[in-house]
């Protein structure tokens, strides 16, 4: 049978649809690029935004245009709305988040211990996931309840994954070529806290350091409480990717009290300071809401100069959204839709200024690249794009097709679509 699979939102998404792809493969179908060569399609769905949600479902009707013949929705969307998601076209199964882990199983009909046998190797997932990082679940689930957050709904209780589960996948992964594995969860770093006996996230990667050889691993969004400054000296280890992603959300006291995020603007600029001091040159980027329930615009005008001060690496901005079932919605002094989108933008500005000269900074200097990217251009060689373990976008014209490989690149000029480089 060929099988097409898709997702909409995270990268705990993305490695679920890899575990998807591994196990139908070892129980011998095969990966197609697109829906119109399926005869089954999988939807990994999203709900984190209203165009989340709506992106999920013009998947699945994209698919069903294409002429798959069947379609299996899973994921956040169709968790929360499975009767909407089983009306859509071609839809014949609808999977929760709870019983993802034996969709494969489920959808073919087939007893779960099929798969209790050592994985087979990694392949990139054909069509428009194909990746050459390889995404790798830990965590599940999330026991935070920020007001704005429906995920906590969808995914339910923050859940661990063994150990030995993740240096399986890991060395399924590497196995399979890929050069950067990327550690993924709901709330990454709350691994180990639901084990008989509690642990860390930082006892994870240095089990993971020190008992595969992982060219580059890269930890995902971390929530900024449940780092401390002795979880930076992990980057003694040039293997880890100098990049942290930490979600600010706000840079108001009063805007984050409202959130429920349980940290201020002074301890999240004291933890970032931190960060800087122990690992050279890293990239700190964040996410922003803006037009929160009760936000004016002094607690904008104070968020905003925060993110000013705090100078990231990047980030994104997410334009304030109700999701039914969340404590925000039924907040009172909604801000009205077309002024949360104009602070999308002032916000948007002042991120991607700082990106610049973050950016502008390793210009001359010589970086190591994973290309992700490839495209011929003739006589001339390759167009090959990819990215920097601080995470920086290069691309660069090659004789050859260096896809999945990491080389070393000097950064000689900067452009909108990312830095220029030059091979060595």
């Amino acid at each position: 049978m060929n099988i097409y699979l898709d997702t909409v939102g995270c990268r705990l998404n993305q490695s679920e649809i890899e575990t998807f792809a591994r196990q139908f493969r070892a129980a011998g179908h095969t990966l197609v690029a697109s829906p119109e060569e399926a005869d089954l399609t999988v939807i990994n769905t999203c709900a984190v935004t209203t165009a989340a949600a709506a992106d999920s479902r013009k998947k699945i009707r994209a698919a069903a245009r294409a002429g798959s013949k069947e379609v299996v929705a899973t994921g956040c969307w169709a968790t929360l709305e499975p009767e909407k998601a089983s009306a859509l076209p071609a839809v014949r199964q609808v999977i929760a988040n709870l019983d993802k882990d034996q969709l494969v199983p489920q959808v073919l009909q087939l007893p779960a211990e099929t798969f209790d046998l050592e994985p087979v190797e990694r392949e990139p997932v054909p069509g428009a996931r194909l990746r050459t990082r390889a995404f790798i679940k830990v965590q599940d689930g999330c026991d935070n309840r920020c007001t704005f957050c429906i995920t906590t709904v969808a995914r339910g209780e923050g859940r661990s994954r063994p150990i030995e589960a993740v240096l399986q996948d890991i060395q399924a992964a590497l196995a399979g070529g890929a050069q950067e594995v990327v550690l993924t969860g709901v709330h990454l770093g709350s691994w180990g806290h639901d084990f008989a006996e509690p642990a860390h996230l930082r006892e994870l990667v240095e089990i993971i350091l020190r008992r595969t050889a992982v060219p580059r691993l890269r930890l995902s969004s971390l929530e900024p409480w449940d780092l401390d400054t002795e979880f930076f000296s992990l980057w003694e280890d040039r293997r880890l990717a100098r990049h942290l992603h930490l979600p600010l959300q706000s840079g108001c006291a009063a805007t984050l009290r409202r959130m429920a995020r349980k940290v201020t603007p002074e301890g999240f600029a004291q933890l970032v300071a931190s960060a800087r001091r122990t690992i050279p040159d890293v990239a700190i980027t964040t996410d922003i809401i803006v037009g929160f329930p009760g936000e004016d615009e002094v607690e904008f005008e104070q968020s905003l100069e925060f993110v000013r001060q705090l100078h990231f690496a990047g980030g994104h901005v997410f334009t304030y959204s109700p999701r039914p079932g969340t404590a925000a919605a039924r907040m009172p002094h909604q801000v009205p839709h077309a002024l949360r989108k104009e602070r999308n933008a002032r916000m948007r500005a002042a991120l991607d200024e700082s990106a610049r000269a973050y950016q502008h900074r390793f210009l001359g200097k010589q970086l190591s690249v994973l290309w992700e990217s490839a495209t011929a251009i003739g006589p001339q060689g390759w167009t090959i794009s990819g990215l920097t373990d601080n995470y920086l976008r290069v691309r660069v014209q090659a004789p050859k097709n260096l896809w999945n490989q990491i080389t070393p690149v000097t950064l000689t000029a900067w452009s909108e679509q990312g830095l220029i480089g030059q091979i060595l």
